[in-house]
């Protein structure tokens, strides 16, 4: 575990803590007040209880990455023994790269582009490297701006928005995700479904990839929870939610939850990044 990093590529069962402080400023009948609040993040992954090679990718950065102020990523990969390690890897890195040497000011214009050039690199790779045929990823891409989260997703890899509820921002581009929206099958009979791991949409899928944007107003208390489906699958929406309400802080919540995942079977690998944006 490492305190006081900003930056750093994460996989393997390895955690990282980090703060930073956010300057909040407000005026009122001419006095001028600064709020100090503070952004704690903690991001681990776990191999889980059943696969040899971690394929998921998870990144932060509390300091700016180009002309964004701040930056969180989470990757599931996938294509085989070597192939899904690569395209997490690989695609997270892209979009870090593309976001750090941008000139673009708007969050959206700079995500997507670097969305596309990930998917156009992947498809690339994929065709170059012996072996790597058909891989690709999810990614789950947030920024904080002010009060308000931005978030961008392709695959089933999700995000939370975590108070005295859990709600589910990103919507699973899968299969059995889009039976459930078209009324074709319960959202119980989902998680058992046998093609409950088959997705509609990834990272080095289609070279025409197609981004979901989503914006939050965010409110004292929040808590954001980026994570890969080795942990929902395992744990229900509000088990998670009252893990992390019950913890003491970011570190504990998201070791309990990888430990309530492999409790719970831990048949694929687990990627968390949680996020306190106005911490004490």
């Amino acid at each position: 575990m490492s305190a006081g990093v900003h930056k750093t590529w994460k996989k393997l069962k390895l955690g990282l803590l980090c703060d930073k402080f956010v300057v909040r400023h407000s005026s009122w009948l001419g006095f001028f007040c600064v709020e100090v609040k503070m952004i704690k993040t903690f991001s681990m992954t776990d191999v889980g209880q059943k696969r040899k090679i971690n394929q998921d990718y998870v990144y932060t950065s509390e300091e700016p990455v180009g002309n964004l102020p701040n930056l969180f990523i989470v990757a599931d990969g996938m294509g085989g023994h070597a192939a899904g390690d690569y395209a997490s890897r690989y695609t997270t890195e892209t979009v870090v790269n593309e976001i750090g040497s941008s000139h673009e000011k708007n969050p959206i214009r700079l995500i997507r582009h670097a969305y596309e050039v990930a998917n156009t690199g992947l498809i690339g790779e994929a065709e170059r490297l012996p072996g790597h045929e058909g891989m690709g990823t999810t990614l789950v891409v947030a920024t904080i701006i002010d009060d308000y989260l931005y978030v961008a997703n392709v695959g089933d890899s999700r995000l939370y928005i975590i108070n005295d509820r859990i709600s589910q921002i990103t919507r699973d581009h899968s299969l059995v995700e889009e039976m459930v929206r078209a009324g074709k099958l319960e959202e119980s009979a989902a998680r058992v479904h046998p093609m409950k791991n088959k997705i509609t949409r990834a990272i080095g899928g289609d070279e025409d990839i197609r981004v979901d944007f989503f914006d939050i107003e965010l409110k004292e208390n929040d808590r954001i929870l980026m994570c890969t489906d080795g942990l929902t699958n395992m744990v229900e929406d509000e088990d998670i939610r009252m893990i992390v309400e019950s913890s003491s802080d970011v570190v504990e919540a998201v070791q309990k939850l990888i430990d309530k995942a492999n409790e719970n079977g831990g048949s694929d690998n687990i990627g968390i990044v949680l996020i306190e944006p106005f911490a004490d």
